[in-house]
């Protein structure tokens, strides 16, 4: 049976217990999305766990991320097209507790898959954070709290 998904819209700064849910980090462009990247990235690089990231080729620049003090080994970058079943590798991610953080840059994740998608948040080990454009987000429509 298919759990109802709560979608929360979040800045990368609003760090809470609230599990349950999607985190939506609404991005104006690719600029700000990498600043919003780091703010997640940086307040996880100091848990004991993993921080896994959904992206393309391009994000994240590995220069970037060494400038900014990002501990690359606590980070685990897989591709967008390197995914073949992407609701098994979120659900695994999510459950397994060797992660802090599942990350998906924009455009990976869309809002019927997060309507069909089976994650289970409410027994989930890790927050997860969709990142999602302006535009994008009007198509989403959030779960009053």
């Amino acid at each position: 049976m298919l759990q109802p998904i709560t979608l929360r819209t979040v800045k990368s700064y609003q760090q809470d217990n609230d599990k349950a849910s999607v985190n939506l980090i609404q991005i104006e462009d690719e600029i700000s999305a990498t600043f919003e990247l780091l703010k997640v990235l940086h307040h996880y690089n100091s848990q004991n766990a993993w921080t896994l990231l959904i992206a393309p080729d391009h994000v994240p620049s590995k220069a970037l991320l060494d400038s900014c003090s990002i501990d690359t080994s606590k980070l685990l970058v897989i591709r967008q097209k390197h995914l073949v079943n992407l609701e098994y590798v979120l659900s695994s991610a999510l459950h397994n507790g060797n992660f802090a953080a599942v990350i998906t840059w924009t455009d990976i994740v869309s809002n019927h898959q997060l309507d069909s998608m089976n994650l289970n948040l409410e027994q989930a080990s890790a927050k997860f954070y969709c990142f999602t454009k302006s535009a994008q987000l009007n198509n989403l429509v959030p779960q009053p709290q």
